[in-house]
């Protein structure tokens, strides 16, 4: 049975994490000789029932919570210091050491629980979704990827170290790469050119060693692919990411749909821009600017300010959102600011046991921050919502169903963003370059999709090749309006700032989804905001307990990608933009 929202909601400012029925109070992951036990018990266990069968699976639920929290504070501790050896060594010893020993383990476990006699006593429906990403795991393990695997997983790191390491020198300052980009925002053009060179000059003095890397990583999960029986990496992708709901050609129809329905809209955008700043052509670093020529936005000063503020926007729209946030901050589960050696991007990290998440990211006091911790706190409601699901694997949907939380509380929480932009001018600004920012995510998240599903489906490409491919794909739907003239060798690199592309192949098409999705119940909202944020909360605390689909009609709107279905959207983010 899917916990209501009001169950989800009474443990939202626990902070203590639940007893444990199976593992000791005090165990902690140390080494693979302390962790063995459990799984050969596991293993071993006479079930007798169903009600015997149901138990062990939440026993085994409860060690691999332990074993995901532990990696989880690995990797956060990383990517919060990459250039720390210490902590690097403490997560890569998890994913030389821990890994490659579980995942036998759990295969094995999997075969024992889908041949048990008591299977069919399970609840059909309780359990559908979660037998069924068995039965894809099942279909897809090979006992020689355990090696390739923990090879990959090696080489994803040192993208983070290298990407961690990157600043540029700017009026005699050392900054990283993203305090340099907020210099794209600034009202002198000249400031802006430099920044914008900068930028792209100090990413290209590692452009060799990342093509080299990501060579790497193709070939690796080639021989994963093939290995288990798949003609390339995006095939078996496909299924190791249980993409049940729509197909690669269904993913050609969605960039076709938005080349067709969003690029000219874009193209539109730029044009406008272009003479709203009186240029004869717009360049790179002209797009991030104000058009009414004023000074960037800048709606806080500080990491701590960041998040003062976005719990007073989350107060606002709802106040159990707001006690998410706040308990999150009473444990220390954040880390903003942007810092040299700090890891590129941001995320939220859920932490299976504790039920609170950990917050990440680099802010440098621009609106693209604000964006980013509501993006991110809207993932961290998630992870409240479905914190008391039994099962651990009930607690991870899947991207298209993630990002519709983070991205719909982007846009709902708009009308609160007074907190941030007390002048009403400014924040008529940021309101219109957030929805102009929308609506550029999908022809940037098709750019993205449409090369992966070329790099991977052509895995003995040579790194002349890539970049050829990734420059005609960037220029079919990005900056058509825009002059690169003289800048010709920054272009075929741009995808190297992508970490999806390293640390996380082919989960990108799902922000696109997703932000279709999102639309839709800001729609809703508009039109009805606590019916809109009901159904949002409802559909957030099923997690991954039914299909895609059943979600979404849960949150009151449809799982669909077409190009009917995206006009009619962007059509209305046009309309809402029109009106500020």
């Amino acid at each position: 049975m899917t916990p209501t929202t009001e169950l989800a909601t009474a443990s939202a400012t626990e902070t203590q994490r639940p007893p444990r029925h199976y593992l000791p109070e005090d165990f902690h992951v140390t080494d693979w000789v302390a962790l063995e036990p459990f799984f050969t018990e596991l293993r071993e266990r006479t079930i007798t029932s169903g009600v015997e069968l149901e138990r062990w699976l939440l026993d085994r639920s409860e060690l691999e919570a332990a074993l995901s929290e532990d990696l989880a504070w690995r990797y956060i501790r990383m990517t919060c210091d990459t250039q720390d050896e210490q902590r690097a060594a403490a997560f890569q010893f998890f994913v030389s050491e821990i890994e490659p020993n579980v995942a036998p383990h759990d295969h094995a476990l999997n075969e024992k629980m889908m041949s048990s006699d008591f299977l069919p006593e399970l609840d059909p429906r309780k359990y559908r979704v979660f037998l069924r990403s068995v039965r894809q795991a099942l279909e897809i393990y090979r006992v020689e990827n355990i090696p390739l695997k923990t090879e990959i997983s090696t080489k994803q790191q040192q993208y983070a170290a290298i990407a961690g390491a990157m600043t540029v020198t700017l009026d005699g300052e050392e900054m990283t790469l993203p305090r340099a980009a907020d210099r794209l925002k600034s009202p002198n053009r000249a400031v802006r050119e430099e920044a914008y060179r900068s930028i792209q000059a100090r990413r290209l003095r590692d452009a060799e060693p990342l093509d080299a890397l990501f060579t790497g990583l193709v070939s690796l999960r080639h021989r994963v692919a093939l290995n288990a029986g798949f003609a390339n990496f995006r095939d078996y992708m496909f299924a190791a990411l249980g993409r049940f709901d729509y197909t690669p050609q269904d993913c050609f129809a969605f960039h076709k749909a938005i080349r067709e329905t969003v690029v000219p809209l874009i193209d539109d955008l730029d044009l406008e821009r272009r003479q709203d700043l009186a240029l004869a052509e717009l360049r790179p670093w002209d797009l991030d600017v104000d058009v009414s020529g004023k000074a960037p936005l800048r709606p806080f000063d500080t990491g701590a300010e960041l998040l003062e503020k976005t719990i007073t926007v989350f107060q606002n729209l709802d106040p159990y959102l707001g006690d998410c946030l706040r308990t999150m901050r009473q444990m220390g589960q954040l880390d903003l600011e942007s810092r040299k050696g700090k890891a590129p991007g941001g995320y939220n990290y859920p932490l299976d046991e504790t039920g609170v998440p950990f917050i990440f990211m680099n802010a440098t006091s621009s609106l693209r921050d604000v964006v980013t911790m509501l993006h991110e706190g809207g993932h961290a409601v998630h992870s409240f919502l479905t914190r008391n699901l039994p099962l651990g694997a009930d607690k991870h949907p899947p991207s298209e169903v993630a990002e519709l939380a983070s991205m719909s509380m982007e846009l709902m929480s708009m009308d609160h963003w007074g907190v941030f932009f007390t002048d009403p001018e400014d924040l008529r600004r940021a309101k219109k370059t957030h929805l102009e920012s929308v609506l550029e995510t999908f022809p940037w998240v098709a750019t993205i999709d449409k090369f992966q599903h070329w790099v991977y489906e052509n895995p003995q490409h040579t790194e002349a090749e890539r970049h050829q491919c990734w420059t005609s794909i960037f220029d079919e739907f990005n900056q058509r309006t825009v002059s690169w003239k003289g800048l010709e060798g920054f272009k075929p690199y741009l995808w190297q700032k992508q970490l999806h592309l390293y640390e996380v192949p082919f989960y990108y098409i799902e922000y696109a989804m997703a932000q279709l999705g999102a639309i839709a119940v800001w729609r809703n909202f508009r039109q009805n905001p606590q019916e809109g944020l009901d159904a949002y909360k409802r559909a957030l605390a099923m997690g991954y307990t039914a299909p895609i689909g059943e979600i979404y009609a849960a949150a009151g709107i449809r799982f669909d990608f077409s190009t009917d279905y995206l006009r009619t959207l962007a059509d209305f983010v046009r309309e809402e933009m029109a009106k500020l």
